[in-house]
C-alpha cells in the first residue's frame, strides 16, 4: 500500500498540518505538508481514539478523515479502508501488551511470576486504556485476529513453558500446562476487564488477590482431580 499523502490539487489543502510555522522573524509561517509517515501516524492515533470510544462499527471513515482534516481517499490510500486501519491498531496494541507481559516475567519463583504477569496486564490497562478497550471489543467478522480470545491465547503461550516445568517438578502431567495457562491468564484478563471501569481496589491490591486465588489453588492441586457432584461426565 502506498504510504504517502495525496498530492493532487483537489486535496492538497486537506493534506497539510494545522500549522507548522516556518522559521524566521515574527512573520506568520506557512503551513507545512505532512510526510507520508506523519500522516499515517496521525490517522492511526485518531483511529485508535475513535475505535476505543465507539467501537469498530460505530466509527466511520468519514469521521476519521474529518478529524484528521483530510479527504476520505487519503485514509483509503494509506490503509485501504477502515478495516485496514483497525487491523494495524489492533496489531500494535497486541504486540505492546505481549511485550510487556514477556518482559515482565523475570523472576524464578512461580508465585512471583504470577504476580509479575498480573502486574504486566494491569500496568497495560492503566497506561494504555484506549488500547485495552479496543482489544476487548468484538472484532469485525472478517477479522481473524485481534479478538479477546486470541489475545488471551497469545499471552497464555508465554507462560505455558513455565507452568510445564513446574508441573514436571511436582509430578503432574506437563501436557496439561496449556490448559492451566489459559485458565490463569483468562482469570487475570477478565478481572482486568472489570477493573478497567471500576479502578477499585488499587492495582497492587487487585494483583495480590488474583495471585492469592491462583497460587493457593495451585498449591493445593490434586494430581488427579475428582468430581464430587452427581455428574461424572
Amino acid at each position: 500500500m502506498i504510504d504517502r499523502v495525496a498530492i493532487d490539487g483537489s486535496s492538497s489543502e486537506q493534506s497539510k498540518t494545522a500549522s507548522k510555522p516556518a522559521s524566521g522573524g515574527g512573520r506568520r509561517g506557512r503551513r507545512v505538508r505532512m510526510t507520508g509517515k506523519e500522516r499515517r501516524e496521525q490517522l492511526l492515533d485518531i483511529g485508535r481514539t475513535l475505535f476505543a470510544a465507539k467501537g469498530f462499527e460505530g466509527t466511520s471513515v468519514e469521521e476519521i478523515a474529518a478529524k484528521a482534516g483530510v479527504s476520505k481517499p487519503v485514509v483509503y490510500e494509506h490503509f485501504g479502508g477502515k478495516e485496514g486501519l483497525y487491523a494495524v491498531v489492533v496489531d500494535r496494541e497486541m504486540r505492546k501488551l505481549l511485550e510487556m507481559v514477556t518482559n515482565g516475567l523475570t523472576a524464578g519463583h512461580p508465585r512471583e511470576l504470577c504476580e509479575q504477569a498480573a502486574f504486566a496486564l494491569l500496568d497495560y490497562i492503566e497506561t494504555y486504556t484506549d488500547g485495552f478497550r479496543i482489544l476487548v471489543r468484538d472484532s469485525p467478522v472478517a477479522q481473524s485476529t485481534g479478538t479477546f480470545a486470541s489475545l488471551i491465547s497469545d499471552i497464555a503461550t508465554q507462560v505455558e513453558d513455565i507452568l510445564g516445568l513446574e508441573f514436571k517438578a511436582r509430578g503432574f502431567d506437563p501436557k496439561l500446562a496449556p490448559l492451566y495457562a489459559q485458565a490463569l491468564v483468562g482469570m487475570v484478563a477478565l478481572t482486568g476487564q472489570w477493573w478497567l471501569d471500576v479502578r477499585k481496589p488499587k492495582k497492587a491490591e487487585v494483583a495480590a488477590h488474583l495471585v492469592n486465588l491462583a497460587w493457593h489453588g495451585l498449591d493445593g492441586l490434586e494430581q488427579k482431580p475428582r468430581l464430587i457432584g452427581h455428574r461424572k461426565a
